[in-house]
């Protein structure tokens, strides 16, 4: 598989390279945005919202930047590293003048790497694993939402505020997840919480029962999940079904939203998790967007659709202020920059790994009022920034 990838890589960058720069070379008429995201599948409806903020931060800055109109390119990537190489790769050949995406990590440390030869900015707004802005970081990508470290640090703050001090794991059994667990774990020790057990159940399970019923007769007092989409939804209707969530407090990394809780219907209420964003976040600048958004798309941005509407948002206000059609103008300028019109506050791009730094934000699912959703994500804790990045060195 290794090699495999590697000879998918070459050609790649071989027909990149055969385009010997004539796409680059016609008048800048038109400022292409490449976007690589996932448009079907489990993660279709990810994607879905990125597309739609991204959309509309370009629709709320008139639809230009450099003076030309901005122009999107979309492709899925099928949540594949494979599909994602090759349909980046046949943007760039296009001439696009940036790439967005993508959702899967996986996926976006493959694109990573041809970005990086081609010296085409890559944003990315969800993907989280640490590699992008750590051992894998390249001068090229960006990424202005959660990184998995600040997730865990919110996760391991969020139990010692509430008192927890015995943690049962469910973490899905692939890389990732036990990396994230890994790293969640040493945490929790840090908070002096301890970790009684943990199972690690295939990704695609369909049936918890086992491990509910363990973990409800353990003296565990907070149930960690480390697991996304289906897999999240599962778990969360098959132990609310038996009340876990009101026997010990279940928390996680974006396993409840409104959009999960669309489908885990009531049985979502109590479910603590970290948010990458919320609609509720009281500033101008994101009462003006939840308001845009809601006129366009007749609903309420979701956690997806607001990071790519910030990361795309304050990526092309930094491309305009250089006044330059140099993408080595437009990085130099980024990874100097601070944006005092997020959405969220305010974000700091910090220089030494193209990570921006954030505040955080923890919620529990309550039920919603109307106009709001069946199922709202209150929001019961915030994070300064200093807290959940380390210093840079």
């Amino acid at each position: 598989m290794k090699n495999g990838h590697g000879s998918l890589l070459a050609a790649c960058v071989a027909g990149l390279m055969a385009v010997s720069g004539s796409a680059y070379a016609a008048e800048n008429t038109e400022f292409k945005v490449g976007g690589v995201v996932a448009l079907s599948g489990a993660y279709g409806v990810i994607g879905e919202a990125m597309q739609k903020g991204a959309e509309l931060a370009v629709e709320m800055r008139g639809g230009k930047v450099l003076g030309v109109p901005v122009v999107f390119q979309w492709e899925d990537s099928e949540t594949k590293p494979q599909a994602a190489v090759q349909k980046a790769t046949r943007l760039m050949a296009g001439g696009v003048n940036m790439l967005f995406g993508a959702v899967s990590s996986g996926s976006t440390l493959a694109v990573m790497k041809i970005t990086e030869r081609q010296k085409i900015p890559l944003l990315v707004t969800l993907s989280a694993s640490d590699s992008i802005t750590g051992e894998a970081m390249t001068r090229y990508t960006f990424r202005t939402s959660n990184p998995v470290n600040m997730e865990n640090q919110m996760m391991a703050k969020f139990a010692s505020r509430d008192g927890l001090k015995k943690i049962y794991g469910v973490v899905a059994d692939y890389g990732v997840g036990r990396e994230m667990w890994d790293n969640l774990k040493a945490k929790l020790k840090d908070q002096n919480v301890e970790i009684i057990a943990e199972d690690y159940p295939p990704l695609g399970n369909k049936d918890y029962s086992i491990i509910i019923d363990k973990v409800l007769k353990s003296d565990a007092d907070g149930v960690a999940m480390i697991m996304t989409g289906g897999d999240a939804i599962t778990f969360l209707k098959q132990s609310g079904q038996v009340g876990l969530k009101d026997q010990k407090a279940v928390f996680g990394t974006m396993v409840m939203d409104e959009l999960m809780g669309k489908a885990v219907g009531n049985m979502s209420y109590g479910v603590n998790s970290t948010l990458r964003y919320h609609y509720s976040i009281d500033n101008p600048n994101n009462n003006a967007f939840v308001k845009a958004f809601q006129e366009k798309y007749g609903e309420l941005p979701n956690q997806f659709a607001g990071e790519a509407y910030d990361g795309m948002a304050w990526f092309l206000d930094v491309v305009d202020s250089t006044g330059s059609w140099d993408s080595e103008d437009w990085v130099n300028a980024f990874e100097n920059s601070t944006y005092d019109k997020s959405i969220e506050g305010t974000k700091v791009m910090r220089k030494c790994d193209h990570q921006a730094a954030q505040i955080g934000v923890f919620g529990k699912a309550v039920k919603g009022e109307a106009p709001m959703p069946e199922v709202t994500m209150e929001v019961t804790h915030r994070f300064d920034a200093d807290l959940l990045f380390p210093a840079c060195q």
